[in-house]
Formats: C-alpha cells, sequence, structure tokens
C-alpha cells in the first residue's frame, strides 16, 4: 500500500496534540475513556488509510477526523443503548411454584410429543431431529441427506404440523 508523504507528519501532528483532541472529544461529548477510544480508532484509521492529498493544517484535519469518528461512534452506543434495556436486577422467578399436576402435565406433553415425532415417516422424522433437536441449519441438514432445502422446509412443516396437532388435540383437554 503506497503511502502518502503527509502521513509521517500527520502522525507527528497527532502525536503532538493528541492530549487537546482528547480533551476537545471530552468536551463534547463528556467522557474521557470515550475520548480516548475515538483516538485509538482515529491512528488506526490513519495507519490503515493515509490520506491520498497532502493535508496543509494537520491539526484541523485531526480534529475534523476526531469528531467525525465520534459522532459515528456515538451514534452506534446509542443505538445499541436504545435495544438493550439495563435491569437493575433480575425478576423474581420462584423454581418451586411448579404444583405436582404441572409437572406430571408436563411430562405427559413431553411423552406425545416424544411419541408422534417416533411415528414421523422415516425422511420426515430424520430431517425433524436433525434440525430442531439438533440444531442443524437447513441447508447443512439438505446437503447431508443430498435432498433439496424445499424439501427440509416440506419435511419440517409436516413434523410441526403433527406435533401441533396432538398439544392441541381435544384428548388432551
Amino acid at each position: 500500500m503506497p503511502r502518502d508523504s503527509s502521513s509521517p507528519s500527520l502522525i507527528s501532528a497527532l502525536v503532538h496534540h493528541y492530549d487537546e483532541l482528547v480533551d476537545h472529544l471530552r468536551r463534547r461529548f463528556g467522557d474521557r475513556g470515550f475520548a480516548h477510544d475515538v483516538m485509538q480508532d482515529v491512528c488506526v484509521q490513519l495507519l490503515e488509510q493515509p490520506p491520498k492529498a497532502a493535508i496543509h493544517t494537520p491539526f484541523a484535519f485531526l480534529r475534523r477526523v476526531s469528531t467525525h469518528l465520534a459522532i459515528d461512534r456515538y451514534r452506534v452506543e446509542a443505538g445499541r443503548r436504545a435495544w438493550v434495556e439495563p435491569m437493575a436486577e433480575l425478576p423474581e422467578h420462584d423454581a418451586g411454584s411448579a404444583t405436582q399436576e404441572d409437572l406430571v402435565a408436563a411430562r405427559q406433553d413431553l411423552d406425545a410429543l416424544v411419541d408422534v415425532i417416533e411415528n414421523l415417516p422415516p425422511r420426515c422424522r430424520e430431517v425433524f431431529v436433525m434440525h430442531k433437536i439438533h440444531q442443524i441449519p437447513q441447508a447443512e441438514v439438505a446437503q447431508r441427506l443430498n435432498i433439496s432445502r424445499q424439501m427440509v422446509e416440506k419435511h419440517l412443516k409436516a413434523g410441526m404440523a403433527a406435533c401441533r396437532g396432538k398439544l392441541q388435540s381435544p384428548e388432551r383437554t
């Protein structure tokens, strides 16, 4: 990768103005650790992709690059925070709240599902067990069994319909 002759002067400017740039980002975004992380990203970016044109005002260029990277990073982190809801503590869950009747009913459901799966047609059962029990991706199931992906989907639908039918049958209630 060809390096521009301006790259060494940018790196030396970065070293010389590092603390000023960190302070600028800290004032703007309020977190010194965040500012140091952004400056590390600036260093990596300059080393991996030095500017193609000569930079006449290195400090202004570095300040602009660091500000833009900080804004991008802040937006990404804000997006992550919006999706993750922090919880002060985990909700209470009483494992002993299941009654004996609930446990018996759950065991009966499990036995019924095992019976349904065992009575599926052989290829359907093989596809169903590979994907649903062993969590093998559909494409890999198709490849291992030398069948099309559509055939895998058809067998999975049939297996799921049989399980659903057993669990929703009126004889269970």
